[in-house]
């Protein structure tokens, strides 16, 4: 083999690693300018076209409309950690500080469906998603940050309470793949994702593994989407962006990088499911990165060419007969 030869085979293969694809990277567009503090808990309600959304410092719960760029504010009595409609029309529940509530958004009245973890001061309630039987996932977490003291909760719809897993710091973003036979588990502080099997007939899980590690230089795991190739799209917190997981192979896809330091949470909305609603914070940055980020704590969106799913709702809430009668509940 002569000289030229050795010259061509190592110009084709620095040629060939050169092509290796890198994970591409998209960027964001601001879809509602909003101060928020903590927004969180992303939901698209594919039955009215409309957003949910939290913010949960703020304590406030909104309806966003994209289709005239309107939200209404629903103020809350206590810090809000997530949102999930349910069957029953206006009906959503939210996670509070000392429990599940049932929420009328017509009306804005609240009675308290579950008082889970109340007697627990030194937590609160955090993200959730609703299973394929329509029982919320919802988690807790320690206030400070640091102590596993939080659990991950199952409540049906009569508010009844199962704990499904303990030793929980952070309890954030919750999904379940396409045929529902898989649970995607995020407890932020562990910096990956765990994958359970999710059984229908019993609404358990079993066969807990980590199927995506995140390196802590990336920004720490939040809120949670999936998309119908069964692939997960999560907000990063310190990490300015969305990253999209094969949680087949652990391997980052792509990123979509957002006008925020620390993003929350993701949905996919919009009337074929292919825009990425993001929610994202306000707080937690230090004088140069609010000087960069100055859209920090608005909603973001992106199209894009693969499609969400439809997330499920809540099964319609059975309230007690003495909470049917309660006026306006105040945690």
């Amino acid at each position: 083999m002569n000289k030229i030869t050795v010259f061509v085979l190592l110009l084709t293969l620095m040629s060939c690693k050169e092509k290796v694809a890198t994970p591409t990277e998209l960027v964001a567009e601001i879809e509602y300018k909003i101060p928020a503090k903590l927004g969180e808990g992303a939901f698209w309600d594919y039955k009215n076209n409309q957003l949910y959304w939290v913010d949960i410092i703020g304590e406030s719960l909104n309806v966003y409309n994209p289709e005239n760029k309107t939200n209404k504010h629903i103020k809350m009595p206590a810090p809000i950690g997530t949102v999930v409609p349910s069957e029953e029309k206006n009906i959503v529940i939210v996670a509070l500080n000392d429990g599940v509530y049932v929420v009328n958004v017509a009306t804005e009245k609240i009675i308290k469906l579950t008082d889970v973890e109340a007697e627990n001061l030194g937590t609160r309630l955090n993200d959730g998603k609703c299973d394929p039987n329509g029982n919320l996932w919802i988690g807790s977490m320690d206030y400070s940050q640091t102590n596993p003291g939080g659990n991950l909760y199952k409540v049906d719809a009569q508010g009844n309470v199962d704990k499904m897993l303990g030793n929980i710091t952070i309890s954030n973003g919750i999904v379940w793949s396409k045929d529902g036979k898989t649970m995607y588990y995020i407890d932020t502080p562990t910096t990956n994702i765990r994958a359970f099997d999710y059984d229908k007939n019993t609404s358990t899980i079993s066969n807990e593994r980590v199927v995506v590690t995140i390196p802590v230089a990336e920004g720490s795991p939040d809120g949670m989407a999936i998309d119908e190739n069964d692939t997960l799209w999560v907000g990063l917190w310190n990490g300015n962006s969305i990253a999209n997981y094969n949680p087949k192979t652990g391997k980052l896809i792509q990123k979509i990088k957002v006008p925020a330091h620390n993003v929350t949470s993701c949905a996919f909305g919009g009337e074929n499911l292919q825009t990425l609603y993001i929610t994202t914070s306000s707080l937690d940055m230090t004088e140069e990165e609010s000087t960069k980020y100055p859209l920090a704590g608005s909603l973001f969106k992106i199209e894009l060419d693969v499609k969400g799913v439809h997330s499920d709702f809540f099964k319609k809430p059975i309230l007690k007969t003495n909470q049917e009668t309660e006026d306006e509940t105040q945690p």
